[in-house]
Formats: C-alpha cells, sequence, structure tokens
C-alpha cells in the first residue's frame, strides 16, 4: 500500500488549498497572532500595549486591529471577493462590525507615524474583532467554490498576509528585547565548500495557478551565466574576520550611500551586537549571549552585506542565481530557510506585471528596495517557498535577515 503524505496546513501547497485546509489554516494563524499578542501583554505590563514611536516598530494594538481589519476588508466587505485579483479595489464596501475601523486600521488613510496619535478600540474590544471577523470569514469561506482560484484568493491572501504580519511581531519583540517562547534560533551549520553552477535559462517568476503574488508575476526566462554561490549564509566566524580587519573604517568597501549610512549610525557591528572580538556577544530577545561562531551572521544590513562582500573579494547573488541554486542545489547541499538572505537585485517588476487589489503592496518598493530571498526562523512554514520575493530598503537590519556570496 504506497505511503501517500496527506496535506498539512504547514506545507508551501496551501498556495493551492481548498476549502477544508484554508480553513484551519486560518484559524491556526489566528491563533498564533493571539499568542503574540498575549506575550505583548504580559511583556510590556498591560492592555494598552506602549511602544515607543520609531521606524522599524508599530503599536501593536494597531498591528492586531489592522489584521481583522484586512480580513474583513477583502472577504466580508468585498462585493467582488469572487473576483479575486480581478477585483476593482475602489468599488464601494460593506460597512464594517467595528465603528472607524477605516480611520483607524486602513494604512491608506492613516500613515505609520500617525497609529501613535489615533484612539484605537482597547485590547478586549479588538480581539472581539478578530473573533467576529474570522468566524464571518469562515462561514463565508464554506460556501466559496473549491476549484476555483479566484474565488479562493482573497482566504489565501488573508492567510499569507497574517502569516507575514506575524513575523513582523517577532520582529518587534527582539527590537523591544523580550522574548516570548515562541521562537527558536538559527541552527549552526559546518562550513561547506561553494557550489559551482554552469550556465542556464532560468524561468524566473510564478507559473498562473494557485495563489501568487503580484511582484511574483509572471513566469519569463532569464540567461543566467555560470555561477559559484555559498553553499549557506556567511557565518559570525567569517563576517567577524571582516570587523576585526577594520572593516568598518575601511570606506573603500562600503557603497557610498552605505558610507552615509554608518556615519550616521555610529555602527561599529551589526545590530543587537555588543562584542565581536573573542567570539560574538548579542542581544536575543532581550538576553545577552553567546552566539555560536558557526551561526549565520543575523541583524545585517544591505549596507554591511556588500561590505563583507567587497572586502572579501565576492559580491553578493542576483535575485536569479539564488533561486536557480536553491532549485538546483538541493540535493547538492544548498542550506536555505534559517534567515531571509539579501541579494543584489533592485526591486522592479517582472515584465507583464499587472497590479493586484494590494495596488501599494509592491508598486511602493519598486526601484527603492533590495530583493530577499529564503525565508527566517520565524517564518511559518506555509509560507517558505524559493519563489517568494521579500524586499526592504538597504538600511533594515531589524529582519532576521543575512546573506551568502557569489565569485566575481
Amino acid at each position: 500500500m504506497l505511503d501517500i503524505e496527506a496535506p498539512s496546513i504547514d506545507s508551501a501547497r496551501m498556495r493551492r488549498a481548498g476549502r477544508e485546509l484554508l480553513s484551519l489554516a486560518l484559524m491556526d494563524s489566528r491563533n498564533h497572532t493571539l499568542r503574540w499578542i498575549a506575550a505583548y501583554e504580559r511583556a510590556l505590563a498591560g492592555p494598552e500595549l506602549p511602544v515607543p514611536q520609531q521606524a522599524d516598530l508599530s503599536p501593536p494594538l494597531w498591528e492586531l486591529g489592522h489584521l481583522g481589519w484586512f480580513q474583513e476588508r477583502w472577504i466580508a466587505r468585498n462585493v467582488q471577493r469572487q473576483r479575486g485579483a480581478r477585483c476593482d479595489p475602489t468599488q464601494s464596501r460593506l460597512p464594517s462590525v467595528l465603528p472607524d475601523a477605516d480611520r483607524c486600521f486602513d494604512p491608506a488613510e492613516v500613515s505609520h507615524a500617525g497609529r501613535w496619535k489615533l484612539e484605537l478600540p482597547d485590547l478586549q474590544s479588538t480581539r472581539q474583532y478578530l473573533v467576529d471577523t474570522l468566524e464571518t470569514t469562515l462561514e463565508l469561506l464554506e460556501s466559496t467554490p473549491e476549484d476555483d482560484d479566484d474565488a479562493l484568493y482573497f482566504y489565501r491572501l488573508a492567510l499569507f498576509h497574517e502569516d507575514l504580519r506575524g513575523e513582523w511581531l517577532a520582529q518587534m519583540s527582539q527590537t523591544l528585547g523580550f522574548d516570548a517562547g515562541l521562537l527558536g534560533a538559527p541552527a549552526a551549520v559546518n562550513p561547506r565548500d561553494a557550489l559551482l553552477f554552469p550556465a542556464t535559462r532560468w524561468p524566473l517568476g510564478c507559473e498562473p495557478g494557485g495563489f501568487v503574488f503580484d511582484n511574483e508575476k509572471w513566469v519569463h526566462e532569464v540567461d543566467v551565466p555560470e555561477f559559484e554561490i555559498d553553499a549557506q549564509p556567511v557565518s559570525w566566524s567569517q563576517y567577524a574576520e571582516f570587523v576585526e580587519d577594520g572593516g568598518y573604517d575601511a570606506q573603500e568597501f562600503w557603497h557610498p550611500q552605505g558610507w552615509q549610512w554608518l556615519q550616521r549610525e555610529g555602527r561599529r557591528t551589526p545590530r543587537h551586537v555588543d562584542q565581536m572580538r573573542h567570539g560574538v556577544l548579542a542581544q536575543r530577545f532581550g538576553k545577552l549571549m553567546r552566539v555560536p561562531m558557526a551561526q549565520p551572521a543575523m541583524h545585517v544590513s544591505w549596507y554591511e552585506a556588500d561590505a563583507w562582500c567587497r572586502w572579501s573579494g565576492r559580491r553578493l547573488p542576483s535575485e536569479v542565481e539564488w533561486e536557480a541554486a536553491a532549485h538546483q542545489g538541493a540535493s547538492r547541499g544548498f542550506r536555505w530557510g534559517d534567515l531571509w538572505e539579501w541579494t543584489a537585485t533592485t526591486f522592479r517588476p517582472y515584465p507583464g506585471f499587472a497590479p493586484g487589489p494590494l495596488r501599494d503592496y509592491s508598486q511602493a518598493a519598486f526601484g527603492t528596495h533590495k530583493v530577499l530571498r529564503g525565508a527566517s526562523f520565524a517564518t511559518r512554514a506555509r509560507m517558505r517557498a524559493p519563489k517568494f520575493r521579500h524586499f526592504a530598503t538597504p538600511e533594515r537590519d531589524d529582519l532576521f535577515c543575512g546573506f551568502r556570496s557569489c565569485a566575481l
């Protein structure tokens, strides 16, 4: 008898999930969100969940309410939800079950800085909002066609959006310095020889079918010359050599904008690192600990990754090189998934790109952000796909991010 693996809500195959798995996954994601909020309530000593105003933080109460708003906005309130990505985002929508939901939680209505000035619903009311919106979502899902990608589009989108915001809550817990007890750590990895890949013509992007993020559309072939790439991300041991060799004082290794950022920040090591001589001492969720030198270097900005590569006589991979290696090198020791990895590629649309209903999701970042590939130890398993395109501005180092290098 064949041993057939049962479908799982933790599988990357959730992009093609039908009603039953989607229902389970939506409940799982919402419960995960509530576990994070409970951890914030304990750590921040009270239901107001106060955090300081800064670019890499967001009020947890706003994040919580935004998740309920997003799901309700695109499912229960969306009269065109059956049209999926073809839906008109400017259409009129049904009213929310929460008064002033749009005023409070719509990013188009309130700036990032404005989130701290809002009079938000209290924690109990916001939790109830999440219960109510999920209940309605699941009821509507029951009557949705099982094999219709358009009809299931917003349910899948709501799931992945909540998973992505869950990782944002994890990143904020590191920035704020408290341990929620919900995460592990990147694994220490024995070094392996770099991998050589022959020239190829690679299908970059996704085929139609299932759920596809707008910036993954559509598949197109790209010529890739022969390249050599690290089998795993750069480790603390490798990065420490750059620091000890005066890399943070050598302007010739830094991108001009990176050098300006470095002087402005006064940085001498990657973020959260207290010491790099005779081992790495770093803050991990509020605890100062000695980090294994074989772990991948983490909380490294694109500028720092680029400088290390210049110092070492190597370079960052392009996103197509990274993707081709992740697919072709799986049986040869290419390891990914411990942290997000910077690439040399500036985030731009693929040929034939057409914005989806979330028009600002990708478009606002084109030309200014760098592409990250892979996943981190905080990424939900169903989000881990070698074609997924993460993106961030080059100074960002609050993400669980690192890098690997290629030969020149």
